[in-house]
């Protein structure tokens, strides 16, 4: 009989346990749904920033030629598992970078994590409907996407000014979701 209760009560503390975790992360999970994405009546899925941001400039690089010093992120990519050096995507006028790229235990990440442009290039970010909803949004404040999960949707943003631009998904940034744009 003891031995019954026992093993009932671990049974109710792991499920209780793991309701708590479900709950937890429901915000992480699904896709499309939400009022904002209704509210657009699914006519365009593309979002167009202007270029608010301000630049953050780097010490040690000298904001020149294509292929000046290696940037300096401060720790901005320490707990982003796909960070690997910056894509060289200079002289290119659209580049495309992957939301909801596979990194940091699943779909969040951004592919490629870092990538070096030119003044004037416009950077699109498209969903690939992976990792539930997902945004783009600059850490100084100077651009953001809606939060959206629907694979195909797109936001952009045209960078004129040299500068390194920092950015993350707000709800999986403490997860290691997050980006970085050297303009040079």
């Amino acid at each position: 009989m003891m031995r019954d209760t026992n093993l009932t009560r671990r049974r109710f503390t792991a499920l209780t346990a793991t309701a708590a975790l479900s709950t937890a992360l429901a915000g992480c999970s699904g896709s499309g749904g939400d009022a904002a994405n209704a509210a657009d009546g699914g006519e365009s899925d593309a979002t167009t920033a202007e270029s608010t941001a301000e630049p953050t400039t780097e010490s040690g690089g000298d904001g020149g030629s294509g292929g000046g010093s290696a940037p300096q992120f401060d720790g901005w990519f320490d707990n982003v598992d796909n960070y690997d050096g910056v894509t060289d995507e200079t002289g290119s006028s659209t580049v495309t970078v992957t939301v909801g790229a596979q990194a940091n235990g699943g779909a969040f990440g951004y592919g490629p994590a870092a990538v070096r442009v030119s003044p004037g290039t416009t950077v699109v970010w498209e969903w690939n409907g992976e990792g539930g909803s997902h945004n783009v949004a600059a850490a100084d404040g100077g651009f953001e996407s809606e939060l959206v999960g629907d694979s195909g949707h797109t936001f952009e943003h045209t960078f004129e000014e040299t500068g390194t631009y920092k950015y993350a998904c707000t709800p999986h940034e403490t997860l290691g979701m997050k980006g970085a744009v050297v303009v040079e």
